[in-house]
């Protein structure tokens, strides 16, 4: 899959290049969306979704709709989380119909004609296809094979983890790194030392050697955290040290993992916090973007490459500056459930 990314974060550039000068103000949130719905499309449903040449397709826009907060979401979400198999039996749907609706039979239709042309790719759909189809070998906990909407529901999984939170986190980054013209500096002569040795690729090797690009990756999850809670369940009874509170077993809790209190100059960028040596001075359990324990996030791995891509393919090529289209003091969208900020990130891209 990694070189899916590559090839999407070079679509990127050349969009950039071709269609924006310096002088126009970018969302940059809007690029990076496109940047990451190509990726999503391609690596979890197998399609090509070419979002820099159709904004505007159906993809892209029930991409963004499944984002959005309805009327009672937060309800709705709150009382599905404490009550799961009540709210199953009452029908209540955090979803909109009409975009599960429309992953759904674009799930079927590639199912469909993978099966009926033969045609393979490797991706996550055509493991879950490979997973059905070997029945003997591979079966869900009750016997029978995957249901459709099992896989749908694996490739709607996939989509949530990787589109929304890799553009904010890239967005955010972005941002800081406008702000802060030395850090970015650092962070590109950092990135243009590596690729030198690599041919000047985007390789999986080069990336994996980028340490203070992930320090500000990183910091950027702190200060900006795309998933802000950790919902969990006691799996025991647990009496809250030094306090006379028992959490008794099936309690669901919900964690607050950013502890900015127990951090120096939490308001500040500071991707020294990351590095090798100032790491083992943050307290346990006080940076969990990607939660912690056998119930942590599976798409680590590839949410920060997909970061690190999408970073990599801008910084070599622009330097980030602040547009004055961005307002200040930043205020977050209450109608989003991933931190996005109201009037967008506003950045200038000046060709290097």
């Amino acid at each position: 899959m990694f070189q899916t990314l590559v090839d999407c974060g070079l679509v990127m550039e050349k969009y950039i290049k071709e269609n924006i000068s310096s002088e126009d103000p970018v969302n940059i949130k809007q690029i990076l969306g496109n940047f990451s719905t190509d990726i999503i499309g391609s690596c979890a449903f197998g399609i090509e979704c070419n979002s820099f040449k159709q904004p505007d397709s159906p993809f892209r826009e029930y991409s963004k709709k499944a984002f959005t907060r309805g009327r009672f979401s937060s309800f709705k979400a709150a009382f599905a989380s404490s009550h799961p198999n009540l709210s199953r039996a009452l029908g209540i749907r955090l979803t909109d119909p009409d975009v599960t609706n429309f992953f759904t039979n674009v799930v079927r239709d590639t199912i469909n004609y993978r099966l009926e042309n033969n045609y393979q790719r490797k991706d996550l759909l055509q493991l879950l296809i490979d997973m059905r189809n070997e029945k003997e070998d591979r079966k869900t906990r009750d016997g029978n094979s995957l249901t459709l909407n099992e896989i749908v529901a694996q490739c709607f999984l996939f989509f949530i983890a990787g589109f929304e939170t890799s553009s904010t986190t890239m967005t955010f980054a972005l941002f800081e790194l406008a702000k802060h013209q030395d850090l970015q500096e650092k962070a590109r002569e950092e990135l243009v030392t590596i690729l030198a040795k690599h041919d000047n690729q985007v390789t999986y090797d080069s990336l994996s050697e980028l340490k203070y690009m992930k320090q500000v990756i990183d910091e950027t999850l702190r200060m900006y955290p795309p998933v802000p809670v950790l919902p969990r369940m006691c799996v025991k009874d647990f009496k809250v040290p030094g306090e006379d509170v028992v959490l008794e077993k099936g309690t669901r809790v919900v964690c607050d993992p950013p502890r900015r209190s127990l951090l120096q100059k939490p308001e500040v960028f500071d991707p020294e916090r990351f590095s090798d040596e100032n790491r083992k001075n943050i307290p346990q359990f006080a940076h969990l973007p990607f939660g912690d324990g056998p119930r942590n996030c599976i798409g680590e791995r590839f949410g920060i490459m997909q970061t690190k891509v999408g970073l990599a393919c801008i910084l070599k090529n622009f330097r980030v500056t602040l547009n004055e289209k961005t307002q200040f003091p930043i205020k977050m969208d209450p109608a989003k459930f991933i931190p996005e900020v109201l009037g967008g990130v506003w950045l200038n891209l000046e060709k290097l």
